[in-house]
């Protein structure tokens, strides 16, 4: 519990992630890269060497994982349950397999078909970049696979003739028809276990082949790509479901941008309304632009809904929910003349303001309020969440297409649990709920439609327990009368009428300390993750999973990000912002998250990744999707990747410095990253161990940001709202102007600035 942050992270973020210098392995020609046009045998560097050393994992010629083929194999069958070729592939190496043996005779036939066959099939194996040496797309792809010194033997003795019709190297073909030897050496694999037949044999290699790969504590091995970065905390990203395929993703201070499938953003925003919404520049202020759904009918009507903090004009604080509609000439801007009021809350306290606005599959608007902020949800007899005739710490369910007699611009679901109780207000659908942050539904199988319906949201503790609940019509989920499984108030958690609905998961501070919500899987790129919910940690960004067992039990397990032998992919990046804010899904149901690296809604350091399986990806071609065009008139800007991908890391020279002698604490405050700065991967090395302020040697994690675990009296507020606010600035200064002057330039000046709202009550 004491220990550093960076320390703890080690153990579940950098696995398998040590980088040899060149002085721990030996040099040796990497024999076999051949090039057709020039004739010319390739002996690699020492370096290159090395990059192939480290990345034997399964993937295929197209530098993509490899695949379950959709139907059955006639040709190359031993890769039939798991490779790189559909059948289409399969049938083009049949051909050339048929169009080889014409020009062998009978007896060779008989003799040389099985061992042209192998090698020819070998472009179907999982391990075939490999065998191939096109792991990296920077290096020459070999003529030839990867063969065993023994079988390459057995295959020149008996078939060397058939050389030249297995490759049109014109320098193997003079060369090595008659000389066994340099043959085999061309062909040679350094690590004797990917070479074929032996990558077949090895049961290490194959044990858990096309299943998520696990580390060796557990955590499951997911990869990332960088989609977006410059965000200023980028608290969502929703699709309107209209076949365009474009994300729109909100920052905090009020701002929507639209991203377009090919990756690149509108100059322009979608929605500007900053000079309405309540932002500072605080870290950790959960005030701001927070929550967006479009109407499930957007694409006829153009109407969406947004949810942010603002002050009225007798400076009260207020959440507001409200109607706008995108304009008639051009369907990448709203129209903010069109925003129809339809609920405003008022805020006892600046934390705590829930956020969330969805649509479930009835049709109907979900809203997630917090519990009013400060702490202990000390408001009236039994708190917020447990008086159902208050808004405030609610699950609320209303119909915006609706109009209510009563001059309400929606009206109530006739279905809504508490219609009929004089005491509660008829929008409460849900109750008991501190600050649910982050809540999605799920899309159900994509077979059998399981599960389709659920609403999952992650709803953050007080100072004990973090919960993952599934929200269901009526259901009391406990605060404040419980934490978690655990009694918070015993007076009331004693109470028999209680009847709460417990969390399917929950986790103490030895794991997080704010739970950010996330999805259940139910893409199309990564069917190994299917049925999996994912979802993190707002303050020390562990990302984590559940899997539903058949007795519908969840069970948890980390999730590592990161390895350089499983995300050894193009376009893969091996570290990310770990404040984690939000999770997301795109209309391909594809899974995201976003995550800063300084919590302010003023820093542009927000960033988007999404998750890719290394171990599995769907076929070729069954995730093609075609978007509908949209006009655009505003300029587009490509996207340019910050994050350096796993295979630019290594390619980088190794370094042995020693580390610089500091005389700042192991365990800082983050500092914003200077703009020329760049990030650091989670890699550890032997020059980098270092001493911690225990005394205990660790080896150090170079971060873009080091947080650290605070103990509970120097606790940060999250965005994900753990802990009450300040207080209000007096009035008779300019608030803005207040909150501007404690905006941290300096790392010490943070560190004395949190310190000091913590002894305000923050």
């Amino acid at each position: 519990m004491n220990e550093p942050y960076y320390e703890v992270v080690q153990d579940f973020y950098t696995s398998d992630l040590k980088k040899p210098t060149l002085k721990e392995v030996n040099v040796w020609p990497c024999t076999g890269r051949s090039s057709s046009s020039s004739g010319v045998s390739f002996f690699c560097l020492s370096l290159l060497c090395l990059i192939g050393s480290l990345l034997g994992h399964p993937q295929c010629l197209d530098y993509g994982p490899p695949f379950q083929p959709p139907f059955h194999l006639e040709f190359c069958s031993a890769y039939d349950n798991f490779g790189c070729c559909d059948q289409e592939r399969d049938n083009s190496i049949a051909a050339k397999y048929w169009d080889i043996m014409d020009y062998i005779d009978p007896r060779g036939h008989k003799l040389c078909g099985t061992y042209i066959k192998d090698i020819l099939c070998q472009e179907c194996s999982p391990y075939a970049a490999h065998l191939y040496d096109a792991e990296n797309p920077r290096t020459p792809l070999r003529n030839l696979p990867g063969l065993c010194f023994d079988y390459c033997s057995e295959f020149h003795l008996n078939c060397h003739s058939a050389i030249s019709l297995l490759t049109s190297d014109k320098h193997i073909q003079e060369c090595c028809e008659t000389n066994r030897t340099r043959f085999c050496d061309l062909l040679h694999l350094h690590d004797e276990d990917y070479c074929f037949p032996n990558v077949l044999k090895n049961t290490a290699l194959n044990r858990n082949l096309g299943s998520v790969v696990e580390g060796r504590k557990g955590c499951l091995q997911l990869c990332l790509t960088e989609v977006a970065n410059g965000l200023r905390n980028p608290v969502l990203m929703v699709h309107a479901n209209d076949h365009t395929h474009r994300m729109f993703i909100a920052e905090q201070v009020g701002m929507i941008w639209v991203y377009l499938p090919d990756g690149s953003r509108l100059e322009e925003p979608f929605l500007d309304i900053k000079s309405i919404v309540l932002a500072t520049p605080w870290i950790g202020d959960e005030r701001g632009f927070l929550g967006m759904a479009f109407h499930p009918k957007y694409k006829y009507n153009g109407k969406f809904y947004i949810y942010y903090s603002y002050m009225d004009k007798n400076r009260v604080e207020k959440i507001r929910i409200s109607e706008l509609k995108v304009l008639a000439s051009d369907a990448n801007k709203a129209d903010p003349r069109s925003e129809r009021n339809l609920l405003e809350l008022e805020e006892p306290a600046a934390n705590h303001n829930g956020g969330q606005l969805l649509f479930g599959v009835d049709g109907y608007m979900y809203l997630f309020t917090g519990d009013g902020g400060k702490a202990g949800d000390p408001f009236g007899k039994f708190g917020n969440a447990q008086n159902k005739s208050t808004l405030l710490g609610k699950v609320l369910r209303i119909d915006v297409d609706g109009k209510n007699p009563d001059g309400k611009p929606y009206s109530i679901p006739p279905d809504n649990p508490f219609v009929s109780d004089p005491k509660a207000r008829p929008e409460v659908y849900a109750y008991g709920v501190r600050n649910m942050w982050r809540c999605a539904v799920d899309r159900g199988d994509p077979v059998t439609k399981k599960g389709r319906g659920r609403i999952f949201c992650g709803d953050v503790g007080q100072n004990r327990f973090e919960e993952i609940d599934i929200i269901v019509k009526g259901g009391n989920y406990g605060w404040r009368a419980k934490e978690g499984f655990e009694c918070y108030d015993t007076k009331l958690c004693h109470n028999s009428s209680l009847d709460d609905i417990l969390p399917i998961f929950a986790y103490g501070r030895n794991v997080g300390k704010s739970v950010t919500g996330g999805y259940v899987y139910r893409g199309c790129e990564s069917p190994n993750l299917n049925g999996l919910y994912i979802f993190g940690d707002f303050m020390n960004g562990r990302l984590m999973a559940l899997q539903e067992d058949k007795t519908s039990k969840w069970k948890k397990q980390d999730i590592c990000i990161g390895s350089t032998r499983a995300c050894a992919f193009p376009g893969m990046v091996s570290s990310y912002s770990k404040f984690i804010i939000s999770f997301a899904e795109d209309e391909a149901g594809e899974l995201y998250f976003m995550s800063t690296s300084y919590p302010s809604a003023y820093a542009p350091h927000g960033s988007l990744y999404k998750f890719i399986d290394p171990a599995r990806r769907a076929p070729p071609g069954k995730c093609k999707y075609k978007p509908v065009p949209v006009k655009t008139k505003s300029k587009r800007i490509p996207f340019v990747p910050r994050a350096k991908t796993v295979l630019e890391l290594l390619n980088e020279p190794s370094t042995t410095k020693p580390p610089k002698k500091s005389s700042t604490p192991t365990a800082a405050i983050p500092t914003v990253p200077s703009k020329k700065a760049k990030k650091t991967p989670f890699t550890k090395t032997k020059a980098s161990t270092v001493k911690t302020a225990s005394g205990k040697k660790r080896q150090k994690i170079k971060a873009e940001v080091k947080p650290h675990k605070l103990k509970q009296e120097d606790k940060v507020a999250p965005i994900s709202r753990t802990t009450p606010a300040p207080p209000l600035p007096k009035k008779k200064s300019s608030h803005l102007t207040r909150t501007k002057k404690l905006l941290p330039k300096k790392g010490a000046l943070a560190k004395e600035k949190l310190e000091k709202r913590r002894k305000e009550g923050r």
